[in-house]
Formats: structure tokens, C-alpha cells, sequence
């Protein structure tokens, strides 16, 4: 009897096939590599690499008392921090000239209004640019922590080379709840495509809260001119300018050189920063649009076409059984692997769980874009 699939059974296997291309030529070499990311001293290297840590807050006076010791601790040999206190009704301006009184690389940035229609943090961050004393920049935001007092040294490090761009991994803390589990699985996702994409010679994003690039880089790409009135975009739309431009992109993935943030606690604020994240998406590089598009709809229309299989007068059993033990083997493998390359070790029983509820969240977010194109403000 001749083998026969259904339309459905098709798409299923189709789908799956994307997904294990994507796996063999971008994910499995990022998750297998293990590169040697030691940091040992080298004060003349250093000098050489003068870095300017750039902070944006917002009313973040109690975050800043977490970090603000981490930065000053960081164990490097020239280095200054540039706080940029953004329209504060709190004591962050206080609190960094306090700071300032005692530590001489510590300057602040003072903004007491935004230009009508310039988004805010874009804004704040040119500020705080601009004045910056050194030519490599080095970011993070206020509700940031440094893994190390080597955070610095190995973000630095990545600079050898040649590259212009520097992309870290920045992680949220472990905590209680499905929500926790879900932003933590989305963040290790995203790290994996965006960084093992670059290590592959394509990279088109990078996360402000960990990210490094020359003032070189900045001044090349006009600033934030060509999405300046968009509220989202400070890190991958300039690592997207920088790229067309044909700055070159280096990865650093050591647990030194993460940052840790604390996840959104309620579920409305995790939908709004997605929101504005994914917003900026709309600006990317046709190609990149095209890359990143193709593995989401993969995965989607997995989920869509298992639905539809399970409705379907006489359903395939026996082929969506080996589709489906043949993909969740994969993803599991694929991001467990990935985890211990970023150090970010997450419940591998959950994998499975927390995929699904991924795309199912990441429909609901680009329909409710396309539905309604203005984003959260920032802060």
C-alpha cells in the first residue's frame, strides 16, 4: 500500500523540518561551542580600552543603591559611570552627587525635560553619551545587577579584534510562579536566536541591559536619528544601523559577564514591555525579518497544525506521534544545551510547556500589535 499523509500531517512534518534546519545551523553550533572566556588581568590591554558605563533612570533610587556599588566595584583599570537622572521626582539626583563627592569617575547627567515628541530614554542616553569621556560605551539599566565584578573585564574583552559591537546575555532572576517561568524561558529563547544569529555572521539585535558598542559606532549611525519619535529600539535598532553600515558583532556569554534583572511580577507589565519590545520589530532589516519570521511561523503553524489534526476525521496517529517526539526531543536537547552555554539553567521538564505557552503568548502579542500599533511608554 502506497504511503500516504494528510495536508495536515504535511504541514506538521514541513514545519518541523524548518525548525531542525534552524536547530543544526544556528542553535546546536552557539549550544555546543565552548569558548574560552577567561578574564585575566592585563592593565596595559585595559588602559587601551578605556570604558564609560551609561545608566538611564527614572525615579530608580532604591534600584540604584543595589547597583551603583556593583558598577564602582568592577575590576577594571579605567572606567567611569555616567548616570543620567531622566525627570527624577525622587532623590536620584541626590544620591548620585552624594556620589560624586567621593568618587571622581562617577558624573551625572541631569534631565529636567524631553523635546516634544523624541523618546525619552533615547534622548536621555544621547545625553548621557555625549558627555562620555571614553570611546567604548558599555550599558545596563537601573534595575540591573552585574553577575561579577568582572562584568566589566570580559565586556571589555570583547571589543578584541576588531569588533564594534559587543552583545551580552542578561538573564531575570529565579522566583515563584508560572509568569517567572514563562519570562525566563522567553529571555533564554531570545538569547539563544539573537546570539547564536550573530555568531553565524548575522547579528541584528542586542539587549540594552547588557550591551557594549564604540562611541565610534554611535556617531556613525547618527545617534537614534533614523527611529529617534520610537519608544522602543535604544539597543536593537542601533545594533540594526550599526550592521547596515557593516559594523562587526562579537558575543560574550560568560556567567561573569551577565546582568540580572528581576522579571515583571504581574502578567499586565510583562504584556506591555513585550509590547514594546516587539514593536521595533517593524524596523528590521528585510533579511533579518525574513530569518527570524521564518522560525516563528514554523513553530506556530506546529502548534496550529497539531490542533487541527486532532479534529480531523481519522487523525494520523502514528505520524503525528514521531512529528511530535521527533520535536519536543529536539527542543529539549536544543535548550538545555543552550542553557548551559548561557548559564541560565531552567527546568527541562518545563520545556515543552513553556514553548507552547510561548507562541500562544507571541500570537496574542503581534495580533494585539497589529490591532493597536501605539506601545507602552517607557517609565
Amino acid at each position: 500500500m502506497p504511503f500516504h499523509l494528510s495536508p495536515v500531517s504535511w504541514l506538521l512534518v514541513l514545519s518541523v523540518l524548518v525548525q531542525l534546519v534552524y536547530a543544526a545551523y544556528y542553535f546546536w553550533p552557539f549550544a555546543l561551542r565552548r569558548p574560552a572566556e577567561t578574564a585575566e588581568p592585563a592593565p596595559q590591554h585595559e588602559q587601551a580600552h578605556p570604558v564609560s558605563i551609561i545608566v538611564a533612570a527614572r525615579n530608580a533610587l532604591e534600584q540604584l543603591r543595589y547597583l551603583m556599588p556593583e558598577l564602582l566595584q568592577q575590576d577594571y583599570a579605567q572606567f567611569e559611570v555616567v548616570l543620567i537622572d531622566d525627570r527624577s521626582d525622587d532623590d536620584t539626583g541626590l544620591y548620585t552627587q552624594q556620589l560624586t563627592q567621593y568618587y571622581p569617575n562617577v558624573r551625572l547627567v541631569t534631565i529636567g525635560s524631553t523635546p516634544e515628541g523624541i523618546a525619552p530614554k533615547k534622548y536621555a542616553l544621547t545625553l548621557g553619551i555625549k558627555v562620555a569621556r571614553y570611546p567604548y560605551l558599555l550599558f545596563t539599566d537601573a534595575d540591573c545587577q552585574p553577575s561579577s565584578n568582572q562584568w566589566l573585564r570580559h565586556m571589555a574583552r570583547g571589543f578584541d579584534g576588531g569588533a564594534d559591537i559587543v552583545l551580552g546575555y542578561g538573564p531575570y532572576a529565579e522566583a515563584e510562579g508560572l509568569l517567572n517561568k514563562l519570562v525566563r524561558f522567553e529571555t533564554l529563547l531570545t538569547g539563544l536566536q539573537y546570539l547564536s544569529f550573530a555568531e553565524r555572521g548575522q547579528p541584528y539585535m542586542g539587549v540594552g541591559r547588557n550591551l557594549a558598542y564604540t562611541k565610534a559606532t554611535f556617531m556613525a549611525t547618527k545617534g537614534f536619528a533614523s527611529h529617534i519619535r520610537r519608544l522602543s529600539g535604544d539597543d536593537d535598532l542601533l545594533v540594526q544601523d550599526a550592521v547596515q553600515l557593516g559594523r562587526r558583532a562579537s558575543v560574550v556569554t560568560a556567567a561573569e559577564a551577565q546582568t540580572i534583572s528581576q522579571a515583571p511580577d504581574s502578567w499586565g507589565q510583562w504584556w506591555r514591555q513585550k509590547r514594546r519590545h516587539m514593536s521595533a520589530g517593524s524596523r528590521y532589516r528585510f533579511s533579518d525579518r525574513v530569518r527570524i519570521g521564518t522560525f516563528i511561523l514554523a513553530n506556530g503553524l506546529f502548534y496550529v497544525g497539531t490542533l487541527v489534526a486532532f479534529v480531523v476525521p481519522e487523525p494520523e496517529w502514528v505520524a503525528l506521534a514521531a512529528v511530535w517526539g521527533l520535536r519536543t526531543s529536539t527542543v529539549v536537547a536544543t535548550y538545555a544545551q543552550a542553557s548551559r552555554r548561557l548559564h541560565d539553567r531552567q527546568p527541562l521538564w518545563l520545556f515543552p510547556v513553556l514553548d507552547a505557552g510561548y507562541f500562544f503568548a507571541y500570537s496574542l502579542l503581534t495580533a494585539s500589535l497589529v490591532l493597536n500599533r501605539n506601545p507602552s511608554r517607557w517609565k
